[in-house]
């Protein structure tokens, strides 16, 4: 699936969540809930590195990366963002610094 068909796919869920929600979401509520998901991702990372025992950690790991990315795809769309785009421009900027030895 390409990234335009993942942003589709997450405004759909999103529409979704509008109807069921009592107040509606904004980017705030969206990025509270992406750092939430980000706890949750780091705590299965510390699980992966042995630091942490939880049962069914790479589900949970799946779930929590999927649940980043729809956060992702919801806020750049929010903002207005066309982050295609702007990921392949941010990846060019990365790749020329790297390339001239920076980091």
């Amino acid at each position: 699936m390409e990234l335009k068909e993942l942003i589709k796919r997450a405004k759909e869920v999103k529409e979704k969540y509008r109807k069921i929600n009592q107040k509606p979401w904004g980017v705030a509520e969206y990025a509270q809930g992406l750092v939430g998901d980000v706890g949750n991702l780091v705590k299965l990372v510390m699980v992966k590195d042995g630091f942490r025992e939880i049962e069914d950690v790479d589900k949970k790991l799946v779930h929590e990366l999927s649940d980043c990315l729809w956060s992702i795809l919801v806020i750049a769309d929010e903002l207005g963002i066309d982050l295609e785009h702007q990921f392949i421009y941010q990846m060019d900027k990365l790749e020329e610094r790297i390339d001239r030895g920076g980091k």
